[in-house]
């Protein structure tokens, strides 16, 4: 081999390494942010890691919030009509938060309880999240409140 050609196979093999070390970055940086959507009826069907994060969206099932007097302790349960799943938040909780009303909580499933750090609740009257319409319509239950939209820009 040529000098020349030495030194532009050097090239070449310095542009792959430095491509291929950003794309395992990009990669790595993705993955660690990447969230599933799970329904209480997908928790009880499946084994979830523990250290695993995800969101469990539902409904807030009636009676079932208990809030600590002194503290911003307060635990719930979420269900999509077939599956219940207890949910434990410190915080405080969203204006639109109440039972019978869609969340979205965010957090990890530890000794049979999603410990959420973070809770949302939907906007209004007629919205609620897609995932969470998608998995009460399979589950058999129209959602709460009656007909709901769609979120902007999803699928009809």
């Amino acid at each position: 081999m040529t000098r020349t050609r030495k030194r532009r196979m050097m090239i070449v093999l310095l542009i792959l390494t430095g491509m291929s070390v950003a794309t395992a970055v990009a990669i790595t940086a993705m993955q660690s942010n990447v969230m599933f959507f799970v329904s209480p009826t997908n928790v009880a069907e499946q084994e979830l890691a523990p250290d695993r994060k995800f969101r469990l969206g539902g409904l807030v099932a009636d009676g079932t919030v208990v809030q600590s007097g002194d503290s911003l302790d307060v635990q719930f349960d979420v269900t999509d009509g077939n599956h219940n799943v207890t949910v434990v938040y410190t915080g405080i909780l969203p204006d639109l938060f109440r039972e019978g009303q869609g969340v979205i909580a965010h957090g990890y499933l530890r000794n049979g309880r999603f410990e959420a750090y973070e809770v949302l609740a939907r906007h209004d009257e007629t919205y609620m999240p897609p995932e969470v319409q998608r998995a009460l319509e399979e589950a058999g239950h129209p959602a709460a409140g009656g007909e709901s939209k769609p979120a902007y820009g999803a699928d009809a």
